[in-house]
């Protein structure tokens, strides 16, 4: 397992396709890795992203804050090393569930996740809100 880890290492000075995101997903998901395994082969990289989101609205249900936190920023590192399509995944997907997550977490749950999460994913999130409020009035 570790040597397929400096391996993914040696990759991460190329920006990371869909292809090589799917990998890291499955080294960080360790609990998805067949899900993951099954939806990449059905070339389904929303329906990896949606399962790593449902699979963290079930940590925050178990108030496992540090972790959704850690798989956060693991998900900002794909973020800011990705191409145009990874990027757009995880803004679409990943990022626009955190409004769920405020809306089903406690409030210090959520102040903190917010503290925790990297100020990209924040500003992703408040343009989100911004486009929401003007398109939709929320």
């Amino acid at each position: 397992m570790f040597e397929k880890f400096l391996i993914m290492m040696k990759v991460q000075m190329q920006t990371i396709n869909q292809k090589i995101a799917v990998e890291y997903l499955k080294f960080f998901y360790p609990p998805l890795r067949n899900e993951i395994t099954q939806l990449s082969v059905q070339d389904n990289f929303a329906g990896i992203m949606q399962a790593t989101v449902n699979y963290l609205k079930n940590l925050l249900q178990e108030s496992k804050i540090n972790i959704i936190a850690h798989h956060i920023k693991l998900m900002d590192w794909i973020y800011r090393n990705g191409n145009s399509y990874v990027r757009t995944m995880i803004e679409n997907l990943f990022v626009r569930s955190f409004e769920s997550f405020k809306k089903h977490a406690k409030i210090q749950h959520w102040k903190l996740l917010y503290q925790y999460m990297p100020v990209s994913f924040q500003i992703i999130l408040y343009e989100q809100q911004k486009q929401d409020q003007m398109y939709f009035g929320k």
